[in-house]
């Protein structure tokens, strides 16, 4: 039978990479899920995967679950609520650029504050700073870049507390006395 073209056919491969990223994948979800925090307040998990099915994705309120982990989204008071929040928010907030007498670093730290409440305790060499849930990394790492609060050893974060460490009495008053100031300035609206 030369010439002739055989009856069967192979199938065709399926393209795993359009599999990947077509509408519904995680990544199109999590970019929609950025987008509806960053556009409306949305204050529970089921809030969100409401708004989620809305705009055709299939989702549990795991998934959403796993998503907020993922994209480090924590809770801040807003207008009397607390809703979702992405971390860029704090710092990319109207004003947040800095002056020329205040580092982008040390306002963004003053604009955590101000939107996170902080509770602070002390044991030895230790201050224990708690957050609301979800907001310590975001603290810890505003601290770690602070050009004003400099005289920690380290930070350690977990969910909503965080622990700062210091060398001796010293560094640990100054360190105090400094962090409260600019948690006053940011409460009051005053620049650090």
């Amino acid at each position: 039978m030369r010439g002739r073209s055989s009856a069967l056919t192979m199938p065709r491969p399926v393209a795993v990479t359009a599999l990947a990223t077509g509408p519904g994948s995680k990544r199109d979800r999590q970019r929609a899920i950025r987008q509806l925090v960053g556009a409306e307040a949305v204050g529970s998990q089921q809030e969100l995967a409401d708004r989620l099915i809305e705009r055709g994705f299939g989702v549990t309120q795991a998934t959403v679950s796993r998503d907020i982990t993922e994209l480090g989204l924590f809770k801040a008071p807003r207008n009397g609520r607390h809703v979702y929040v992405i971390p860029e928010a704090l710092a990319a907030s109207p004003g947040s650029a800095g002056s020329p007498s205040v580092p982008a670093s040390d306002e963004r730290l003053r604009r955590i504050l101000a939107d996170i409440p902080v509770t602070i305790g002390q044991s030895g060499l230790i201050l224990l700073l708690t957050g609301t849930p979800g907001t310590a990394n975001v603290i810890a790492q505003a601290i770690d870049e602070s050009t004003v609060l400099t005289g920690q050893e380290g930070t350690l974060a977990g969910d909503n507390t965080l622990l700062v460490l210091f060398a001796d009495d010293d560094r640990l008053v100054a360190w105090r006395d400094q962090f409260d100031r600019i948690r006053l300035n940011a409460l009051e609206g005053s620049p650090a």
